[in-house]
């Protein structure tokens, strides 16, 4: 009877789907199941007896081994993920997970270890993870797949890229990516904004000067242009270029020499020109506020950025970024936002793009006082219909005649503070001089809260 109960056992055990071993006190292998076999490579007679730590070489052992955590504290362990060696030595992923073996009294008499192969997952997450991200840059939205595509390409030509796009969408971040992914990524990247010095600053911290090229030059200083030799130079806001500067960039682009201020030699440069606005060029150049020619050196190859508002099926991935960042940065373990929170989230338009989204995940993890951002959370800016509707509405209940005398002046005084205070929770717990979570719950039972 126990024969056939064992072996009824065992037939049991060999048509799971996933691996399982058990060893004994000694750490040695008393049972190994059919997958096991087919991820290992080994067999159950190559490996029972053995200890595990011969049979699974690495991954496991001596640090991050959920088997012997769990016997060591008695108790199952919820295991990780790990990398093992197979018998031809190949790497393979894995998810284990560790629990003790008892007998029929309760005594401890070894561990069960139980694990499944991550290949293709972890195949997949690398296919997911080239598609939807480069450097800092995430997306899955069509029109930023198709730049995906396309950067590492473009990044290994010599021409210069204009990249076009709202505040905020993540210009800066595409031009440190070109670089990155160009054969100039060991050589300096040197950004500068056109439009934050002014002219005759601008044009010194470019091409730099010599010594006496005016009262306060006691010595030569290079200009980024020097400074990114055999680089990348990022010139972010071209479009607030003055007109004198734009014809010494474009003899740069041609010439690839200028020369730097009181100095009549000229010098040399290599290097690779990336720059970046938010302005109408086209529109510009014809009320000449632009000139022509050096928008058609710079747009040799054109990247166009959409803003967030077309491509909303990048904010949840966006969110789980700026969430990660966040909580590394402010040692929080936010996991995730509500589901109100996300609907609220998705339904904005962000004109300040995704620097706009960043900074309202940054807040709403200052403010958060869960594992989990609430709507309450939230910058007020998401909870408002726009310019023509910026005032809340309230979604009143249907009948107040329900209520009782002292909780109707009870939801009117909060509401009148909510009003008061612009519907900022925080701000109207103060004044009430009760808890914000406290106000939530007064809101939800008096049904007061923006109207979808």
């Amino acid at each position: 009877m126990d024969k056939i109960f064992l072996k009824n056992y065992k037939n049991i055990l060999n048509s799971v789907s996933f691996g399982i071993f058990t060893v004994d006190r000694q750490w040695r292998i008393t049972f190994f199941n059919k997958v096991a076999e087919e991820i290992t490579g080994l067999s159950e007679k190559d490996v029972l007896g053995k200890y595990c730590h011969d049979v699974f070489k690495r991954g496991l052992c001596p640090r991050g081994c959920y088997l012997k955590e769990a016997i060591k504290s008695k108790r199952d362990n919820s295991g990780g993920d790990v990398v093992i060696l197979n018998k031809f030595k190949q790497a393979v992923p894995i998810s284990i997970t560790g629990s003790v073996l008892k007998d029929e009294d309760g005594n401890l008499i070894g561990g069960v270890g139980s694990f499944r192969d991550r290949y293709r997952e972890v195949t997949l997450e690398k296919k997911l993870k080239e598609s939807y991200e480069i450097g800092d840059i995430v997306g899955r939205d069509e029109k930023m797949k198709k730049i995906f595509e396309m950067l590492p390409s473009v990044a290994e030509s010599l021409s210069s890229i204009l990249i076009l796009g709202e505040t905020g969408t993540g210009k800066d971040l595409i031009a440190r990516a070109l670089h990155n992914l160009s054969n100039r990524s060991e050589g300096p990247y040197i950004k500068i904004n056109c439009a934050a010095l002014p002219e005759h600053l601008l044009e010194s911290e470019l091409f730099g000067y010599i010594e006496g090229a005016f009262t306060d030059a006691k010595k030569n200083k290079p200009g980024m242009f020097q400074l990114a030799q055999g680089g990348t130079i990022f010139l972010d806001e071209i479009g607030d270029l003055p007109m004198m500067l734009q014809s010494k960039i474009l003899q740069v682009l041609d010439d690839k020499e200028f020369f730097p201020l009181g100095s009549t030699k000229p010098v040399k440069v290599d290097v690779r020109v990336v720059s970046s606005t938010n302005k109408d060029i086209r529109g510009m150049i014809e009320h000449n506020l632009f000139r022509s020619d050096l928008y058609y050196r710079l747009n040799v190859i054109e990247i166009l950025l959409p803003p967030l508002r077309e491509r909303k099926a990048d904010i949840p991935l966006l969110i789980e970024k700026f969430l990660a960042d966040s909580n590394l940065d402010m040692n929080r373990s936010i996991a995730n936002v509500s589901k109100r929170s996300m609907q609220l989230l998705l339904r904005y338009d962000y004109p300040g793009n995704i620097r706009e989204l960043k900074n309202i995940i940054e807040n709403a993890v200052v403010l958060s006082e869960d594992e989990i951002i609430h709507h309450y959370d939230l910058s007020q800016v998401l909870f408002e219909k726009g310019p023509a509707e910026s005032k809340l509405r309230v979604l009143r209940v249907s009948s107040q005649d329900s209520l009782k005398p002292l909780a109707v002046s009870e939801r009117a005084t909060i509401l009148e503070f909510l009003d008061q205070c612009k519907w900022d929770l925080k701000e109207t717990a103060r004044l009430l001089h009760i808890d914000r979570s406290t106000l939530w719950r007064k809101m939800k039972k008096y049904n007061l809260s923006p109207i979808s």
